[in-house]
């Protein structure tokens, strides 16, 4: 029962799901600096973020980058799909790894996943089929919301957060 990664959508859950475009054409996004806190309570427990989304923007490539997530599917038409194939390729179950979504396109997996959530601001059709609805809005901090809630299930959140901040994680 071995989790090794957490998936998460982008739209709608690192983001407000808003899309900005400029005059000269550039898409733009908007994150939240409090998810990166997410990915590093993650890293300190050996746990790898995966970011799978239907969009193929570059801004997310850029943000993936920065925070070191090393697993980035863009342009993802079946999510299930892919994930079913990675966690083959990785020897892990599927149903085991966590996942947040928050529209039509993360139904399947948040069905899958045991460990399924959802920003507040998902529809109601979306909060239906998770485990756990977290109090934050996407784009305000809702993936590190979520794994919060999951380290709190599974481990010492309190010494995760104490090696966090002395920054004595790291391989």
């Amino acid at each position: 029962m071995e989790t090794k990664f957490f998936f998460t959508d982008i739209d709608g859950v690192w983001t407000d799901g808003s899309m900005y475009y400029s005059d000269k054409g550039a898409e733009l996004k908007r994150f939240s600096t409090y998810d990166s806190a997410g990915v590093l309570f993650l890293k300190s427990i050996g746990i790898e973020t995966v970011i799978i989304t239907g969009e193929s923007n570059p801004v997310v490539t850029r943000r993936s980058e920065k925070l070191g997530i090393h697993h980035v599917f863009l342009g993802v038409k079946n999510k299930k799909e892919l994930l079913t194939e990675f966690c083959s390729n990785h020897q892990v179950l599927l149903e085991n790894q966590p996942y947040i979504g928050d529209d039509i396109n993360d139904i399947e997996m948040l069905q899958i996943s045991r460990y399924s959530y959802c920003p507040i601001s998902a529809p109601e059709y979306t909060k239906s089929c998770v485990r756990h609805v977290v109090n934050t809005k996407g784009g305000e901090g809702a993936f590190r919301d979520a794994v919060i809630h999951y380290i709190k299930g599974h481990h010492d959140f309190e010494q995760i957060l104490k090696r966090v901040v002395k920054n004595d994680y790291r391989q």
